[in-house]
C-alpha cells in the first residue's frame, strides 16, 4: 500500500500535465456549446495550435531566448482562433451541419499541418527543439500549464455565471429566439463563442506539445481533443463537472504510462494499457452522460424569425 501511496504522488506532476491540456479543450467546448454550437473540431484545432507554438518555439528558440515559450502560447492560441472562424462561418452563417463542419476542419488539420510542416522543414513532422516549458520546482515540479488551466477554469466560471454576458450566451444556447426577442444578438454571441473555444483549443494544443514531446507529428494530439468534448458531456456542461472530468480522463492517461511499473499488474500485455483512457472514457459517457442536461439549442442553426 505504500508502494502504491508512493507511486501515486509521485504521479502527480505528470497527471497535472496531462490534464492541463484537456481542462483547457473542454473549456473552450463547453462555452461553445453553451451558446449553441457543437464543436467536434477541438481535435483539429488542437493540432494546429500544437503545430504553429512548435514551429514557432523551433524558430525562435535560439534569438528570443526565454521569451520563446510564451510567444509559441499565444501563436498557438491564435491560429486555434483563426482556424475556428471556419467552423463558425460554416455552422453559423451557412447554417450547415455543425458535427460535419467541425468533422471536416478534424480532417483538414490532418493534412494541412503535415503540409506546412513539409514546407518549413522539408519532412511530416516539426523539427524538435531543444527544451519545452520547464516545470516549477517552488510547486514541486508541476508545470505552468496546469496554473493557466486552473486560471482559465476560474475565468470560465466568473465569466458565465456572475458577468451579463455569461447570461447572455447561455440563453442563445437555450432558446435563442427568446435571447433575440430581449435585444441579444445571437450570431454575434455565437460567433464569440467559437472563437473563444478555437483560442482555447489552440493554446491547450500548444500547452501539450511544449510539455509532453519535443516536436509536432500527425500523432501529437492523439485523440486529446475527442477526449475533452467526452468531459465537456460528463461534467455535464458545468465548469466543476468539466474539472472533475477532465481530471478522471488525465488520470487514465497517466495510468497507462506509469501503471506498468505496478508488479501485480506487469502480466497484462502493454496494449491493454493503452486503450485504457479511451475505454474509461466509452465507460463513463455510457452509464454517466445524459442529454437532459445539455444546452437544448445545441446543435440547432439559428433561424431569425
Amino acid at each position: 500500500m505504500a508502494e502504491l501511496l508512493a507511486l501515486f504522488l509521485g504521479m502527480v506532476p505528470s497527471i497535472l500535465m496531462i490534464v492541463a491540456p484537456i481542462l483547457i479543450a473542454a473549456i473552450g467546448g463547453m462555452i461553445c456549446e453553451r451558446a449553441g454550437v457543437v464543436n467536434i473540431a477541438l481535435e483539429g484545432l488542437m493540432a494546429f495550435g500544437a503545430m504553429a507554438a512548435a514551429t514557432s518555439h523551433r524558430l525562435l528558440e535560439s534569438p528570443a531566448g526565454s521569451y520563446s515559450v510564451p510567444l509559441a502560447l499565444i501563436l498557438g492560441a491564435a491560429i486555434g482562433g483563426i482556424f475556428s472562424l471556419v467552423h463558425a462561418f460554416a455552422s453559423i452563417t451557412l447554417k450547415a451541419d455543425q458535427v460535419i463542419s467541425g468533422t471536416g476542419l478534424n480532417l483538414l488539420a490532418n493534412g494541412l499541418t503535415v503540409f506546412f510542416c513539409q514546407i518549413i522543414f522539408q519532412q511530416e513532422r516539426s523539427q524538435p527543439f531543444k527544451l519545452g516549458m520547464m516545470p516549477l520546482p517552488w510547486l514541486g515540479g508541476v508545470y505552468p500549464t496546469a496554473l493557466i488551466a486552473l486560471g482559465i477554469l476560474i475565468a470560465s466560471w466568473y465569466g458565465l455565471y456572475k458577468r451579463p454576458w455569461g447570461l447572455r450566451l447561455r440563453s442563445c444556447g437555450e432558446h435563442p429566439q427568446a435571447a433575440a426577442s430581449a435585444g441579444i444578438d445571437v450570431i454575434r454571441i455565437r460567433y464569440m463563442a467559437v472563437l473563444i473555444s478555437g483560442i482555447l483549443a489552440g493554446l491547450a494544443g500548444a500547452c501539450l506539445v511544449l510539455t509532453q514531446t519535443i516536436q509536432y507529428t500527425v500523432t501529437t494530439i492523439n485523440g486529446k481533443g475527442f477526449i475533452a468534448l467526452a468531459a465537456v458531456s460528463f461534467g455535464r456542461w458545468l465548469p466543476l463537472g468539466v474539472l472533475g472530468s477532465s481530471l478522471l480522463f488525465g488520470t487514465s492517461v497517466a495510468l497507462a504510462v506509469y501503471i506498468i511499473n505496478i508488479d501485480f499488474l506487469k502480466f497484462l500485455p502493454p496494449e491493454f494499457f493503452n486503450i485504457l483512457p479511451y475505454a474509461i472514457t466509452l465507460i463513463t459517457l455510457v452509464f454517466f452522460s445524459g442529454k437532459d442536461y445539455a444546452p437544448r439549442a445545441s446543435g440547432q442553426p439559428y433561424e431569425k424569425g
